[in-house]
């Protein structure tokens, strides 16, 4: 029987928004993130790029609730980096990082409006970057001979899993990756069809779109 399937909510791509208020221009950048420093690195290179804007107001969130950090960047302490911080949990959005860069427009909002704004900016950007849902797949590694190469590609589709790096010599090494609710069904299809020949290895796991049933 198989694992419970690990699934993790994140976003499929970087994403940018903009809004205004009373003058001031706060533009919201959403992105998905693997680590800290690769949070933190983005970070830095919006702030290197944008300079001359009053606050960079940032939040991520990684491997659920284990890692958040958020920082209101000179606003009124919790107006800026909390109500963030609070879009990626309540949309249960994970590793991912968040800058709300604002342009002080001269007119002072006050901290009710500056969460109102913080709040919408991070919430369209992440509109934009698109949240997704990503099931844990693992990567298999099988050497097999020429003619079971081309039965397992045919095979790959039926069970939803893809193909990965082939090396051709004296037999054919194949990776690729199976979704887990059709993984025992692919791994004894493989093996009735060889007669036993094909015997695939776990070698690692990644993280995959989930498929939607059809």
């Amino acid at each position: 029987m198989n694992e419970q399937i690990e699934r993790r909510v994140t976003l499929g791509q970087e994403g940018i928004a903009e809004l205004e208020e009373k003058k001031s221009v706060f533009i919201g950048r959403a992105k998905p993130v693997v680590s800290e420093e690769e949070a933190q690195n983005y970070i830095k290179e919006i702030r290197a790029k944008f300079p001359d804007a009053r606050h960079h107001v940032w939040a991520y969130r990684l491997q659920g609730d284990a890692v958040m950090r958020c920082s209101d960047d000179g606003e009124p302490q919790g107006t800026g980096g909390v109500p963030v911080l609070d879009v990626l949990k309540k949309s249960g959005v994970s590793n991912a990082v968040i800058v709300v860069t604002r342009y002080f427009g001269g007119i002072l909002l006050g901290a009710g409006g500056l969460v109102r704004c913080y709040s919408k900016a991070a919430m369209l950007a992440v509109r934009e970057a698109q949240i997704v849902t990503l099931e844990k797949c693992r990567v298999w590694q099988v050497s097999c001979s020429y003619s079971d190469h081309g039965r397992i590609l045919a095979e790959l589709p039926k069970f939803g899993a893809e193909a990965g790096e082939t090396t051709f010599a004296e037999e054919v090494t194949l990776r690729f990756i199976s979704r887990a609710q059709t993984e025992e069904s692919l791994l004894f299809r493989l093996r009735e069809m060889s007669g036993g020949a094909v015997e695939p290895k776990p070698v690692g796991e990644v993280f995959l779109p989930l498929k939607s049933a059809e």
